[in-house]
């Protein structure tokens, strides 16, 4: 009925900001198993009907989403995370299908990016359990026949791979967690290894930051937070908006 208002700007707009916050509350709140699978059943549904909310303009609800659904990733219940696993690789597919079988950008770094967040918010992340959960992802797109001659099963093994770079590189953060100098070497090696990606360095310098705000190294980290401005300063600069 209101699905010309819920497109309008490319879906972001007020009527399907409260509609994707109500899908979202489902995800944030604790839900029974039977519960989790059916909301996850209407996210396909809901990603498949707007798929320019999640591929096109802003990319807050798609970060959001990929935020959320990788945490489920780490479920104790194997059967959340299949679940789970195979919702990611829905929205990764959906937007390679809607670049015209091109690219799947839009989702990979947004799938970076939560990555590189929840190793600060969730204990345990990178484990057995998230592993599996990659796994899971990668078999997908190899046994997916329909685009089986095309670059998506590579690059998600690309994505795959990348994800588990980061969380060998938190695993040897964790080893040096005691030593404040060590930790924040292995910060900047990571944060200068995502040069070309303007997103992913801003969140791994804003870790750093945060690192040496909680050792009390103050300049250091307004060294840190001078970096993250001229980095917006750049990006917004190539794209035309200063």
């Amino acid at each position: 009925t209101l699905k010309n208002q819920l497109l309008t700007d490319h879906g972001h707009n007020p009527l399907m900001k409260k509609v994707f916050d109500v899908y979202l509350c489902f995800l944030q709140k604790n839900q029974s198993e039977t519960a989790l699978k059916n909301v996850f059943v209407a996210l396909r549904t809901l990603i498949f009907k707007f798929p320019s909310t999640f591929y096109e303009g802003r990319a807050d609800m798609c970060s959001a989403l990929c935020y959320e659904i990788l945490k489920y990733c780490n479920s104790k219940l194997s059967s959340i995370r299949t679940e789970a696993s195979q919702l990611l690789y829905f929205l990764m597919r959906n937007n390679f299908d809607y670049t015209g079988k091109k690219s799947f950008v839009r989702t990979h770094l947004q799938v970076i990016i939560s990555v590189s967040q929840l190793i600060a918010d969730v204990v345990g992340i990178g484990g057995t359990r998230f592993q599996q959960s990659l796994s899971i992802i990668n078999n997908c797109a190899n046994n997916d026949r329909i685009i089986k001659h095309t670059t998506f099963p590579s690059d998600v093994k690309d994505l795959t791979k990348r994800i588990r770079t980061v969380l060998m590189a938190t695993a040897q953060m964790k080893e040096h967690e005691n030593d404040p100098e060590m930790l924040v070497d292995l910060q900047y090696s990571l944060a200068k290894s995502y040069a070309s990606t303007p997103e992913l360095r801003k969140t791994w310098l804003d870790s750093m930051a945060r690192i040496h705000v909680k050792n009390g190294d103050l300049s250091e980290a307004a060294m840190c937070y001078v970096h993250v401005a001229a980095l917006v300063a750049e990006y917004l600069t190539r794209k035309g908006m200063i």
